[in-house]
Protein backbone atom coordinates (compact mmCIF):
# COMPACT_ATOMS: atom_id res chain seq x y z
CA UNK A 1 0.00 0.00 0.00
CA UNK A 2 1.11 3.69 -0.89
CA UNK A 3 0.69 6.98 0.71
CA UNK A 4 1.48 10.47 -0.99
CA UNK A 5 2.82 13.04 0.58
CA UNK A 6 2.68 16.15 -1.71
CA UNK A 7 4.53 19.46 -0.05
CA UNK A 8 8.14 18.53 1.43
CA UNK A 9 8.10 21.40 3.88
CA UNK A 10 7.95 21.34 7.72
CA UNK A 11 3.91 19.98 7.60
CA UNK A 12 5.07 17.43 4.92
CA UNK A 13 7.81 15.94 6.01
CA UNK A 14 6.21 16.06 9.50
CA UNK A 15 3.25 14.26 8.23
CA UNK A 16 5.89 11.48 6.03
CA UNK A 17 8.23 10.66 8.93
CA UNK A 18 5.25 9.75 11.44
CA UNK A 19 3.41 7.77 8.93
CA UNK A 20 6.57 5.68 7.83
CA UNK A 21 7.37 5.28 11.60
CA UNK A 22 3.77 3.94 12.10
CA UNK A 23 4.86 1.22 9.87
CA UNK A 24 1.88 0.61 8.25
CA UNK A 25 2.31 1.06 4.50
CA UNK A 26 4.98 -0.47 1.92
CA UNK A 27 5.62 3.20 0.95
CA UNK A 28 5.63 6.59 1.31
CA UNK A 29 6.27 9.04 -1.19
CA UNK A 30 6.93 12.76 -1.14
CA UNK A 31 6.68 14.98 -3.34
CA UNK A 32 7.81 18.59 -3.91
CA UNK A 33 7.94 21.28 -6.58
CA UNK A 34 11.81 22.46 -5.61
CA UNK A 35 14.42 20.36 -6.69
CA UNK A 36 16.25 17.90 -4.73
CA UNK A 37 14.48 18.47 -1.67
CA UNK A 38 11.45 15.59 -1.66
CA UNK A 39 14.43 13.26 -2.66
CA UNK A 40 16.83 14.57 0.01
CA UNK A 41 14.09 14.61 3.07
CA UNK A 42 12.96 10.94 1.96
CA UNK A 43 16.05 9.59 1.77
CA UNK A 44 17.27 11.38 4.88
CA UNK A 45 13.99 9.69 6.29
CA UNK A 46 14.87 6.10 4.86
CA UNK A 47 18.17 5.77 6.97
CA UNK A 48 16.52 6.58 10.37
CA UNK A 49 14.72 3.47 9.43
CA UNK A 50 17.43 1.32 11.08
CA UNK A 51 17.31 3.57 14.10
CA UNK A 52 13.79 3.47 14.50
CA UNK A 53 13.07 0.07 13.73
CA UNK A 54 10.47 0.27 10.42
CA UNK A 55 10.21 -1.09 7.20
CA UNK A 56 8.34 1.72 5.07
CA UNK A 57 10.37 3.14 1.83
CA UNK A 58 10.27 6.28 1.11
CA UNK A 59 10.70 7.82 -2.10
CA UNK A 60 11.33 11.60 -3.33
CA UNK A 61 10.26 13.17 -6.53
CA UNK A 62 10.01 16.79 -7.72
CA UNK A 63 7.20 17.29 -9.29
CA UNK A 64 7.43 14.02 -11.03
CA UNK A 65 3.86 12.11 -10.25
CA UNK A 66 4.18 8.95 -11.99
CA UNK A 67 5.89 7.80 -8.78
CA UNK A 68 2.72 8.07 -6.69
CA UNK A 69 0.20 6.14 -8.91
CA UNK A 70 -1.61 3.80 -6.97
CA UNK A 71 -1.49 6.18 -3.55
CA UNK A 72 -4.48 4.78 -1.47
CA UNK A 73 -4.39 7.81 0.28
CA UNK A 74 -2.73 11.84 -0.50
CA UNK A 75 -1.83 14.34 1.38
CA UNK A 76 -2.05 17.88 0.35
CA UNK A 77 0.47 20.15 2.48
CA UNK A 78 1.39 22.42 -0.53
CA UNK A 79 1.15 26.06 -0.60
CA UNK A 80 2.87 29.60 0.41
CA UNK A 81 2.21 31.23 4.40
CA UNK A 82 0.84 34.57 3.68
CA UNK A 83 3.66 36.62 3.51
CA UNK A 84 3.96 40.63 4.55
CA UNK A 85 2.47 42.98 1.77
CA UNK A 86 0.12 40.14 1.17
CA UNK A 87 -3.83 40.21 1.11
CA UNK A 88 -6.09 37.74 2.13
CA UNK A 89 -7.14 37.28 -1.07
CA UNK A 90 -3.75 36.65 -2.55
CA UNK A 91 -3.16 34.27 -0.48
CA UNK A 92 -6.63 32.62 -1.64
CA UNK A 93 -5.54 32.69 -5.38
CA UNK A 94 -1.83 30.90 -5.25
CA UNK A 95 -2.33 28.72 -2.93
CA UNK A 96 -6.19 27.50 -4.91
CA UNK A 97 -3.72 27.38 -8.06
CA UNK A 98 -1.60 25.29 -6.44
CA UNK A 99 -4.08 22.89 -4.63
CA UNK A 100 -5.83 22.72 -8.10
CA UNK A 101 -3.06 21.90 -9.80
CA UNK A 102 -1.64 19.20 -7.90
CA UNK A 103 -5.85 17.47 -7.44
CA UNK A 104 -5.56 17.15 -10.94
CA UNK A 105 -2.32 15.51 -10.62
CA UNK A 106 -3.14 13.36 -7.65
CA UNK A 107 -6.24 11.90 -9.56
CA UNK A 108 -4.65 11.68 -12.96
CA UNK A 109 -2.70 9.23 -11.29
CA UNK A 110 -4.66 7.71 -8.38
CA UNK A 111 -8.47 7.77 -9.17
CA UNK A 112 -9.27 5.67 -6.35
CA UNK A 113 -6.95 7.66 -3.28
CA UNK A 114 -8.74 9.63 -0.59
CA UNK A 115 -7.35 13.17 -0.48
CA UNK A 116 -6.47 14.63 2.79
CA UNK A 117 -6.10 18.54 2.45
CA UNK A 118 -4.01 20.42 4.82
CA UNK A 119 -3.02 23.62 2.94
CA UNK A 120 -4.58 26.79 4.13
CA UNK A 121 -6.96 28.94 4.38
CA UNK A 122 -7.74 24.44 4.81
CA UNK A 123 -11.61 25.18 4.44
CA UNK A 124 -11.92 26.77 1.64
CA UNK A 125 -8.58 24.54 -0.06
CA UNK A 126 -10.66 21.30 0.73
CA UNK A 127 -13.31 22.95 -1.03
CA UNK A 128 -11.08 23.76 -4.30
CA UNK A 129 -9.58 20.19 -4.16
CA UNK A 130 -12.93 18.74 -4.03
CA UNK A 131 -13.90 20.35 -7.51
CA UNK A 132 -10.94 19.77 -9.03
CA UNK A 133 -11.08 16.58 -8.10
CA UNK A 134 -14.72 15.54 -9.26
CA UNK A 135 -14.71 12.84 -6.63
CA UNK A 136 -17.57 12.44 -4.06
CA UNK A 137 -17.63 14.34 -0.87
CA UNK A 138 -16.03 10.66 0.98
CA UNK A 139 -12.95 11.19 -0.33
CA UNK A 140 -12.13 14.77 -0.16
CA UNK A 141 -11.55 16.03 3.52
CA UNK A 142 -9.69 18.59 5.33
CA UNK A 143 -7.13 18.03 8.92
CA UNK A 144 -8.47 20.78 11.00
CA UNK A 145 -10.34 19.42 14.00
CA UNK A 146 -7.87 17.00 15.32
CA UNK A 147 -5.07 19.78 14.94
CA UNK A 148 -7.30 22.02 16.75
CA UNK A 149 -9.03 19.17 19.71
CA UNK A 150 -5.17 18.03 20.52
CA UNK A 151 -4.58 21.57 21.02
CA UNK A 152 -7.51 22.24 23.46
CA UNK A 153 -6.80 18.37 24.69
CA UNK A 154 -3.10 19.73 25.46
CA UNK A 155 -4.23 22.72 26.98
CA UNK A 156 -6.93 21.07 29.34
CA UNK A 157 -4.57 18.01 30.21
CA UNK A 158 -2.10 20.86 31.58
CA UNK A 159 -4.24 22.78 33.67
CA UNK A 160 -5.74 19.81 34.95
CA UNK A 161 -2.37 17.84 35.50
CA UNK A 162 -4.11 14.60 34.07
CA UNK A 163 -2.97 12.56 31.20
CA UNK A 164 -3.93 13.76 27.25
CA UNK A 165 -4.84 10.68 26.35
CA UNK A 166 -7.99 10.76 29.10
CA UNK A 167 -9.36 13.72 27.18
CA UNK A 168 -11.90 13.31 24.52
CA UNK A 169 -13.27 16.22 23.04
CA UNK A 170 -15.28 17.97 19.83
CA UNK A 171 -14.97 20.83 17.71
CA UNK A 172 -16.78 22.29 15.09
CA UNK A 173 -16.58 24.80 12.10
CA UNK A 174 -14.23 26.40 10.27
CA UNK A 175 -10.16 26.55 11.09
CA UNK A 176 -9.41 29.55 12.86
CA UNK A 177 -10.74 32.42 14.77
CA UNK A 178 -14.43 30.65 13.85
CA UNK A 179 -14.17 27.72 15.53
CA UNK A 180 -16.32 26.32 17.67
CA UNK A 181 -15.12 24.37 20.22
CA UNK A 182 -17.70 21.97 22.62
CA UNK A 183 -16.87 22.33 26.30
CA UNK A 184 -20.58 20.54 26.74
CA UNK A 185 -18.89 17.72 25.02
CA UNK A 186 -15.64 17.37 26.73
CA UNK A 187 -14.94 14.34 28.96
CA UNK A 188 -11.90 13.43 31.13
CA UNK A 189 -12.30 9.30 30.95
CA UNK A 190 -15.87 9.60 30.40
CA UNK A 191 -16.35 12.65 33.22
CA UNK A 192 -17.42 16.14 31.95
CA UNK A 193 -14.87 18.65 32.02
CA UNK A 194 -16.98 21.37 33.53
CA UNK A 195 -16.98 19.14 36.55
CA UNK A 196 -13.25 19.03 37.17
CA UNK A 197 -12.34 23.12 36.26
CA UNK A 198 -13.77 26.25 36.93
CA UNK A 199 -15.44 28.02 33.67
CA UNK A 200 -13.28 30.98 33.89
CA UNK A 201 -10.25 28.82 33.04
CA UNK A 202 -12.29 26.68 30.67
CA UNK A 203 -13.46 29.90 28.54
CA UNK A 204 -9.71 31.08 29.13
CA UNK A 205 -8.36 27.53 27.53
CA UNK A 206 -11.61 27.67 24.40
CA UNK A 207 -9.86 31.02 23.77
CA UNK A 208 -6.24 30.17 23.89
CA UNK A 209 -7.07 27.13 21.23
CA UNK A 210 -8.75 29.42 19.18
CA UNK A 211 -5.76 31.36 19.07
CA UNK A 212 -3.44 28.14 18.94
CA UNK A 213 -2.03 28.72 15.47
CA UNK A 214 -1.55 32.35 15.89
CA UNK A 215 0.21 31.80 19.50
CA UNK A 216 2.82 29.65 17.91
CA UNK A 217 3.52 32.09 14.81
CA UNK A 218 4.14 34.92 17.25
CA UNK A 219 6.89 31.88 19.25
CA UNK A 220 8.76 31.17 16.33
CA UNK A 221 7.88 33.20 13.55
CA UNK A 222 6.34 30.77 11.67
CA UNK A 223 3.64 28.19 11.07
CA UNK A 224 3.54 24.97 13.30
CA UNK A 225 4.43 21.25 11.86
CA UNK A 226 4.55 18.71 14.61
CA UNK A 227 1.33 18.99 15.61
CA UNK A 228 -0.61 19.21 12.20
CA UNK A 229 2.05 17.06 10.25
CA UNK A 230 0.96 14.37 12.84
CA UNK A 231 -2.66 14.81 12.67
CA UNK A 232 -2.65 14.40 9.33
CA UNK A 233 -0.42 11.09 10.11
CA UNK A 234 -3.76 10.22 12.24
CA UNK A 235 -5.88 10.20 9.33
CA UNK A 236 -3.63 8.61 7.11
CA UNK A 237 -3.69 5.41 9.54
CA UNK A 238 -7.65 5.54 10.08
CA UNK A 239 -8.18 5.13 7.04
CA UNK A 240 -5.29 2.82 5.82
CA UNK A 241 -6.51 0.34 8.80
CA UNK A 242 -9.81 0.73 8.24
CA UNK A 243 -10.05 1.59 12.01
CA UNK A 244 -13.60 3.72 11.86
CA UNK A 245 -12.36 7.02 14.33
CA UNK A 246 -14.46 9.14 15.09
CA UNK A 247 -12.46 12.60 14.40
CA UNK A 248 -13.50 16.20 13.51
CA UNK A 249 -12.55 16.62 9.86
CA UNK A 250 -14.03 19.34 7.16
CA UNK A 251 -16.05 18.07 4.81
CA UNK A 252 -18.86 19.03 2.28
CA UNK A 253 -22.09 18.85 4.26
CA UNK A 254 -25.10 18.39 2.31
CA UNK A 255 -27.28 19.10 4.92
CA UNK A 256 -26.21 18.37 7.87
CA UNK A 257 -26.46 20.91 10.54
CA UNK A 258 -28.92 22.39 8.51
CA UNK A 259 -25.73 23.74 6.08
CA UNK A 260 -25.58 22.66 2.27
CA UNK A 261 -22.75 23.22 -0.15
CA UNK A 262 -19.87 24.12 2.72
CA UNK A 263 -17.16 23.02 3.96
CA UNK A 264 -16.72 22.85 7.57
CA UNK A 265 -15.32 20.76 10.06
CA UNK A 266 -18.13 17.62 11.42
CA UNK A 267 -17.16 14.57 13.40
CA UNK A 268 -17.07 11.89 10.92
CA UNK A 269 -16.15 8.40 10.87
CA UNK A 270 -12.88 7.71 9.17
CA UNK A 271 -12.41 4.17 7.50
CA UNK A 272 -11.01 2.72 4.30
CA UNK A 273 -13.38 4.36 2.18
CA UNK A 274 -12.71 7.93 3.44
CA UNK A 275 -15.13 9.24 4.95
CA UNK A 276 -18.02 6.55 6.25
CA UNK A 277 -20.35 8.53 7.79
CA UNK A 278 -21.26 12.38 9.18
CA UNK A 279 -22.38 12.21 12.11
CA UNK A 280 -25.11 14.97 13.55
CA UNK A 281 -24.80 15.84 17.12
CA UNK A 282 -27.26 17.72 19.56
CA UNK A 283 -26.43 21.47 19.18
CA UNK A 284 -28.16 24.19 21.80
CA UNK A 285 -29.20 27.61 20.40
CA UNK A 286 -26.32 29.19 21.05
CA UNK A 287 -24.00 26.39 20.24
CA UNK A 288 -25.82 25.72 16.75
CA UNK A 289 -25.55 30.30 16.58
CA UNK A 290 -21.76 29.56 16.33
CA UNK A 291 -21.62 26.81 13.87
CA UNK A 292 -23.95 28.73 11.74
CA UNK A 293 -21.34 32.04 11.85
CA UNK A 294 -18.97 29.76 11.25
CA UNK A 295 -20.06 28.80 8.29
CA UNK A 296 -20.96 32.07 6.83
CA UNK A 297 -17.36 32.96 7.45
CA UNK A 298 -16.02 30.11 5.63
CA UNK A 299 -18.99 30.93 2.81
CA UNK A 300 -16.95 34.57 2.20
CA UNK A 301 -13.93 33.08 1.07
CA UNK A 302 -15.61 30.46 -0.74
CA UNK A 303 -17.71 32.78 -3.06
CA UNK A 304 -14.23 35.35 -3.18
CA UNK A 305 -12.53 32.01 -4.62
CA UNK A 306 -15.31 31.54 -6.91
CA UNK A 307 -15.40 35.19 -8.30
CA UNK A 308 -11.90 34.05 -9.29
CA UNK A 309 -12.56 31.35 -11.70
CA UNK A 310 -9.69 29.36 -10.38
CA UNK A 311 -11.89 26.43 -10.14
Amino acid sequence: MKVTVVGAGNVGATCAQVVAQKNIVQEVVLVDIKEGIAEGKSLDLWQTAPVNYYDTRLTGSTNDYSKTAGSEVVVITSGVPRKPGMSRDDLISINAGIVKSVTENVVKYSPEAKIIVVSNPLDVMTYAAHVASGLPRSKVMGMAGILDTARYRAFLAEALDVSPRDIQALLLGGHGDTMVPLPRYTTVSGIPVTEMIDPERLEAIVKRTINGGGELVNLMGTSAWYAPGSAAAQMVEAIVLDQKRVFPCCVKLEGEYGLSDMFVGVPVKLGKNGIEQIIEVSLNEAEQELLRSSSNAVKKIMEILDGMNIL
